[in-house]
């Protein structure tokens, strides 16, 4: 193995002593995964016990916000991984072992409204989660929502689909970011988790362990329920999804929020998530060609389907949808990235 992972295990050897369970002679230490970042996770096992051990390279990644955000959450009554040790210097952390249970593997027909249900119940818990007190969470402002779409031109379009933007393609894209990005910020502000979907809820015990939340801000009150529900990595029924949505805005009502008539609710929904997918399919691309994690590339075409279907209802955004149909999916049939029959089944025309 390389360097760091060396240096892991000498440091896992001192700071697991803590534990009557751990026994140096006999534990072992294995990959669990790695995500779109550049952290690594490990399983520490010794003696029937368990531990998460995270390798996060101070020179890539900075673990504070993770730290603060954990100890807010765990705080607040969320099932979050504990922290045990954590070296900022080292970039190394020992957390609780939440298992290896994905929402994302449970869900089915016979599961979603109860396992939905408990993810929804979790996030109203979450959004109503005071900042860290060692520090205030960044605000998803204009500026940030900006960068995030603009990853959609600049790795999609231009670096891997090839397209070279003419002035066309830029008032469209223009028109898009505009009014998705005023939608955004005319809604309530809420603590945000920000990647809050099934490959990042752990289905633990009787109940939801959230994970990779340190990228938490302040922001829109639809943004982490789009991405729960508008998953780029699972779809459902139109009906079931606005059903879902209901439910929780009558959720957050009774909790006393004000909230919008469904309408004018599920119209942030739908916006929001646009606005999510194009940052979403900017950053599938960007891992590609930058770090070499083709895999996300598979989820980029139903992904494309969430957006179409947006701006083709949204009566100020069906220049837009006329504009992807006839510009970018075309770009799309050409890549050797996407197989035809798969853009025929997730990608509406």
């Amino acid at each position: 193995m390389d360097q760091r992972y060396t240096e892991l295990r000498t440091w896992l050897k001192q700071v697991l002593t803590q534990f009557t369970e751990f026994s140096p002679e006999s534990w072992e230490l294995a990959s669990v995964s790695g995500d779109a970042s550049f952290r690594r996770y490990f399983r520490a096992v010794s003696n029937g016990k368990s531990w998460i051990a995270v390798d996060a390279p101070p020179d890539k990644e900075n673990s504070l916000p993770f730290i603060n955000v954990a100890r807010a959450l765990e705080q607040h009554s969320v099932a979050v991984p504990h922290i045990y040790e954590a070296d900022l210097e080292l970039g190394f952390m020992l957390l609780s072992d939440l298992g290896d249970e994905l929402l994302l593997s449970q869900l089915n027909d016979d599961t979603s409204d109860e396992l939905y249900g408990n993810a929804l119940a979790t996030l109203i818990n979450i959004q109503s989660c005071p900042q860290p007190l060692s520090g205030a969470l960044p605000e998803y402002d204009l500026p940030l929502l900006q960068r995030e779409v603009d990853l959609f031109p600049e790795w999609f379009l231009e670096k891997l689909l090839g397209i070279e933007l003419d002035q066309t393609d830029q008032l469209m894209l223009k028109l898009l970011f505009d009014y998705l990005l005023d939608a955004a910020l005319e809604q309530p502000k809420v603590f945000v988790h920000r990647d809050y979907h099934s490959r990042n809820l752990m289905c633990c015990g009787d109940g939801l362990g959230v994970i990779d939340f340190q990228d938490a801000v302040i922001g829109p009150v639809t943004y982490d329920l789009v991405s729960l529900l508008r998953d780029c990595y699972i779809d459902w029924p139109e009906e079931k999804v606005y059903g879902w949505v209901e439910g929780y805005r009558q959720a957050l009502i009774q909790r006393g929020q004000v909230m919008p008539d469904q309408f004018h609710f599920n119209r942030w929904f739908d916006l929001m998530g646009a606005q999510r997918h194009l940052k979403a399919i900017g950053i599938f691309a960007r891992l590609n060609i930058r770090d070499g994690k083709f895999g996300y590339l598979g989820d980029i075409p139903r992904t494309m389907n969430y957006l179409i279907g947006v701006a083709a209802k949204t009566e100020a955004l069906k220049p837009v949808a006329g504009w992807l149909v006839v510009k970018v999916l075309p770009a799309m049939r050409k890549s050797e990235h996407f197989a035809n029959d798969v853009l025929d089944h997730w990608v509406m025309e």
